[in-house]
């Protein structure tokens, strides 16, 4: 049995100890000073390292050797949820005693303390450390790591694409310092970095083994409008929207979905291996292979339209074998349309199959096969002389075409329209969409077009307008249009007629001007060029000078009398001043004229 070496005081005086005045040889300061002296001596403000001695949910009890034990909330240590007792962390010391005695520490502020220091340690040695993520920001994360709030970009949270943030919001995770920014105290980590190193190895391992031809299964990473990126255990590759099916795609979401695992086979990649381009289709015999080995020219197919463009419509009769309906094999109609008058995307239609070739896998097809062609027969269906409606379909400045029914066209020349009006442009008289009637006055089979006519389908009026308007008649005309050659008159029976300008001069001297009446003189008929010209000067010239005919047969009259008279003076004076009084007065009307 070992031998108690400290033995005791023989003259102790418990009663000066009961009093705090001596003990022994030693005051009670003295000893006082001898326990402080066995304990840490620490100060305010500083930073140490203390024990975790006992733990719960809301506190952790730190012990750094001091007379009492502290006390830290247990969230100042969230960025590490593998915290337990037993464990050495840093402490600031707040204050060593408050009002109730208790030593006050912050694990945060020691944290903060150093944590500059061990943020610019931690990038300088490539160290790997952990950071709680405590929400997040505009295009990525807020982590606390030793205290700073570090920016973690969203790219550089996985290798792969994130779909929900949120998930790692709460989260501590390991972490990479990237990047530091001395001037602003800005810190980048990731993530993403830590996992790269693995991922490279596996990559290599995994590019070593590839070749072309070669099927693998892959997972769909990710799903653009131009591809699918399929994981294939490290490395990723490509298969193109164009590479999904034998059968037109509008968008890679109609064949596969995320997280989908696919069989896909290698169709190329790169030198280095870094662009790997994978098929989907490639594993699926072509369509064109299976097509009905007794399928020819001049059958009958049915289909779906898949696009559609100006110049026709792609017809998908199976999955991956498509014919083109190009605009001209839509109608017989030869007016230039568009494809989409005929059909839409996704109409289910029947056609006919014009060329074949397997070998180039091409195929054309037509819809206008499927009816008669109407100019088979035309001479019997729109005879010469036949008398038809037709609708307006375009303008040219020589006349309009017509169709009389789908695939048989007509051109009305302009001359052709009307028998009495002077037409420039056949929009003065009629207009597109608009319904006319014609008769047939030629037909051109070998072009497929006809020659019509509007004025036709009613008599010839310029027959009866050769007994009207005579050259010298009179007729009330309006002016309608002023030209520098001259003007245009509207005459009765819807008949028009023509003047220069100086036939248009009225008998004051003024020019005649736009919708004014006047009579006006016919002067001129030509029933085959259909012109009347006329004149308005003439009708008071023409009075003027019948007028002045006159004047001089009274003249004539009176000096005939007067000779007569001769042998009797009186009676030749008597005479002679009748004429004068007679001529005198046809002098006045002459000038009132």
């Amino acid at each position: 049995m070992t031998e108690l070496k400290n033995s005791p005081i023989e003259d102790f005086d418990w009663d000066a100890y009961e009093k705090g005045e001596t003990v022994g040889e030693k005051s009670r300061e003295e000893l006082t000073k001898t326990y402080d002296e066995s304990l840490n001596t620490v100060k305010d403000k500083d930073v140490i390292e203390g024990t975790i001695i006992a733990l719960n949910k809301r506190e952790a009890v730190v012990n750094i050797g001091y007379k009492s034990d502290g006390i830290i909330p247990v969230n100042e240590f969230r960025y590490n949820p593998d915290i337990k007792i037993g464990d050495v962390v840093e402490v600031f010391i707040e204050n060593q005693e408050d009002k109730k005695g208790q030593l006050i520490l912050s694990h945060k502020k020691a944290r903060a303390s150093r944590s500059w220091d061990r943020v610019n340690e931690a990038l300088e040695n490539d160290e790997i450390i952990k950071g709680y993520i405590k929400c997040r920001t505009k295009g990525g994360m807020i982590v606390d790591v030793f205290g700073i709030e570090a920016f973690l970009p969203g790219s550089q949270i996985d290798v792969k694409p994130i779909r929900d943030y949120d998930i790692f919001v709460g989260k501590t995770m390991e972490f990479k310092v990237v990047k530091i920014n001395q001037e602003f105290k800005n810190v980048v980590v990731s993530h993403k970095a830590l996992i790269e190193a693995e991922l490279e190895q596996q990559k290599r391992d995994i590019i070593a083994k590839l070749e072309k031809g070669q099927v693998l299964e892959g997972t769909v990473k990710n799903i653009t409008s131009y591809g699918v990126f399929i994981d294939l255990g490290g490395v990723d590759g490509l298969i193109h929207i164009t590479d999904l099916s034998w059968g037109r795609v509008n968008h890679p979401e109609e064949i596969v979905k995320l997280d989908e695992k696919i069989n896909v086979v290698i169709l190329d990649f790169d030198d280095e291996k870094k662009r790997i381009a994978l098929g989907l289709k490639q594993l699926q015999p072509h369509p064109w292979d299976a097509l009905n080995a007794d399928l020819k020219v001049g059958d009958k197919v049915q289909g779906k339209v898949v696009v559609m463009t100006d110049y026709g419509a792609f017809i998908e009769i199976a999955p991956g074998v498509e014919g083109l309906i190009h605009v001209s094999e839509m109608s017989w109609s030869q007016h230039l349309r568009s494809a989409q008058d005929f059909m839409k995307v996704g109409d289910e239609i029947e056609a006919a199959v014009l060329t074949l070739d397997r070998d180039e896998r091409k195929m054309s097809l037509g819809i206008k096969q499927l009816k008669d062609d109407p100019w088979e027969n035309i001479e019997t269906k729109y005879p010469v002389g036949s008398q038809h409606t037709a609708k307006v379909r375009n303008f040219t400045n020589f006349g309009v075409f017509v169709e009389i029914e789908e695939g048989v066209d007509g051109l009305i020349h302009i001359s052709d329209l009307s028998w009495t009006k002077k037409i420039k442009h056949p929009s003065e008289f009629t207009q597109i969409g608009a319904e006319i009637q014609v008769q047939v006055l030629e037909i051109d089979k070998e072009n497929r077009r006809l020659s019509l006519g509007h004025k036709q389908l009613e008599e010839n009026p310029w027959d009866v307008f050769e007994t009207v308007f005579t050259l010298g008649s009179i007729h009330e005309g309006t002016i309608v249009e002023l030209l520098e050659k001259g003007a245009v008159i509207s005459l009765p029976y819807g008949v028009e007629g023509f003047a220069t300008p100086k036939h248009l001069v009225k008998e004051d001297g003024s020019n005649a001007v736009v919708d004014e009446k006047l009579n006006f003189k016919v002067i001129e008929f030509n029933k085959d060029s259909k012109r009347i010209i006329l004149s308005h000067s003439r009708i008071f010239e023409d009075e003027a000078k019948a007028e002045k005919a006159e004047a001089k047969k009274a003249t004539k009259r009176a000096a005939k009398k007067a000779v007569e008279e001769t042998p009797a003076t009186p009676a030749v004076e008597k005479t002679t001043l009748g004429d004068i009084e007679e001529l005198a007065a046809l002098k006045e009307k002459l000038a009132g004229k």
